[in-house]
């Protein structure tokens, strides 16, 4: 479970023409970005030695995607603090999503995550060389989570969780033996109420329907806990790859080759529909965010948790219910896990949950007292999950980073 709460509403204000550190973090803790970036850059224009300025002013960028932005602002960070762990993390991020695997190796190298460094590394040539155009993959099932067929090195189908909770493709051990793969890096991992040994490698092919994917970078655990009725998951490395079309009400998952032509045409069809483009950023590698609304919060950043397994349409923090004052039943506690460690939620139900035009209302929900408020900096009132979208089609725009939301199948 991802998502944060937020304990004051969006700022209104503009940037001032002399901000103060303090003042541009609370507009981008307020999810105000682009205001946020316009007073980094007033601090760094009288104080252009300030690391926290010029870190915070590319992560603005690299949360929507503009890599020349995010690429000057945390080179002059990492300029001015070469071991500062964050920045090269985010550096790292930033390189990866352009498939620049060899500048992001020292990144991860200085971040501390030498796993990440040693994987990358491994990967020659070009990385996720799309082959074919569309394809349309029919949903298997819908509850408790979705699955898509997809073919490993040229395999049988295997059935995949799509979810862009996680990040890369990753698979059963199982799977991976019978693709001959070869783990180039490995680590040990919390896994629900025990461990598991997770393994890196690169994957000569991966077939959905009419699109394959090759020279991929993959993922595959061994468990102590029993398999579960899957092969693997989809993350979203590979979605924001492609224009991907979460069609739940037609329950299917729609892949399209990212080109200026399928990009209008995905405009145009949302238009027709009468979805509004919605913001769409990517914090930390894969966590996917918009704006919404809870329980007539107004607009706020929320979290999308497209795919996945909950019977919860929303998850939030305790914050979120108490200042909103949702109606929570503290008597009937869910024992689950979040992150792979144990949680206890409590039911709860917001008046309506709402993104774009888009609306649940009264919708069972819940709330994690353990929930960070700012988990990347930034405040976020709820995390909305698989029953939300039921309803509904959602569109991920990685080129122009647009989300389009709009009711019955694509």
């Amino acid at each position: 479970m991802a998502g944060a709460a937020a304990t004051v509403p969006l700022l209104g204000r503009t940037a001032m023409a002399e901000p103060r550190s303090g003042d541009a973090d609370a507009l981008f803790k307020a999810g105000n970005f682009e205001q946020a970036g316009r007073a980094y850059e007033e601090i760094l224009k009288k104080d252009p030695e300030n690391v926290h300025a010029a870190r915070q002013r590319g992560y603005v960028g690299l949360l929507a995607n503009k890599f020349p932005e995010a690429e000057k602002y945390l080179t002059m960070a990492l300029g001015l603090a070469p071991d500062d762990k964050q920045t090269n993390q985010f550096l790292g991020d930033c390189y990866i999503r352009q498939d620049k695997f060899a500048l992001s190796v020292p990144r991860w190298q200085a971040a501390g995550k030498d796993v990440y460094a040693k994987w990358f590394a491994a990967v020659s040539g070009e990385p996720y060389q799309i082959h074919g155009d569309t394809a349309r993959l029919p949903w298997q099932q819908m509850d408790p989570f979705p699955l898509v067929e997809g073919s490993v090195n040229g395999g049988p189908p295997k059935r995949f969780l799509p979810y862009t909770g996680a990040s890369w493709l990753g698979m059963s051990a199982k799977v991976a033996e019978e693709a001959g793969l070869r783990a180039v890096a490995s680590q040990k991992i919390d896994y629900l109420d025990g461990t598991a040994w997770q393994y890196f490698g690169v994957l000569e092919s991966f077939k959905m329907g009419g699109i394959e994917l090759r020279n991929i970078p993959v993922v595959w655990t061994e468990t102590d806990m029993p398999e579960e009725d899957r092969d693997g998951v989809i993350g979203t490395w590979i979605f924001y790859h492609l224009l991907t079309t979460f069609d739940y009400a037609g329950r299917s998952l729609i892949l399209r080759r990212r080109t200026p032509e399928t990009a209008r045409k995905a405009r145009a069809d949302a238009a027709r529909a009468g979805a509004k483009p919605l913001p769409l950023w990517l914090a930390r590698e894969q966590m996917l965010h918009s704006t919404g609304s809870i329980a007539g919060s107004g607009p706020r950043v929320v979290g999308l948790s497209i795919g996945g397994s909950t019977e919860s349409a929303a998850i939030m923090p305790e914050a979120t219910v108490k200042e909103l004052q949702i109606r929570t039943d503290y008597d009937r506690p869910l024992e689950t896990f979040g992150h792979s460690h144990p949680q206890i939620v409590y039911p709860c139900y917001p008046k309506e949950l709402r993104l774009g035009d888009a609306v649940a209302e009264g919708a069972y929900s819940g709330t994690n007292p353990k929930m960070p408020v700012a988990p990347y900096g930034f405040d976020v009132p709820a995390t909305l999950f698989h029953p939300f979208y039921k309803p509904y089609n959602l569109t991920l725009d990685f080129t122009d980073m647009n989300l389009y939301i709009a009711r019955g199948n694509a």
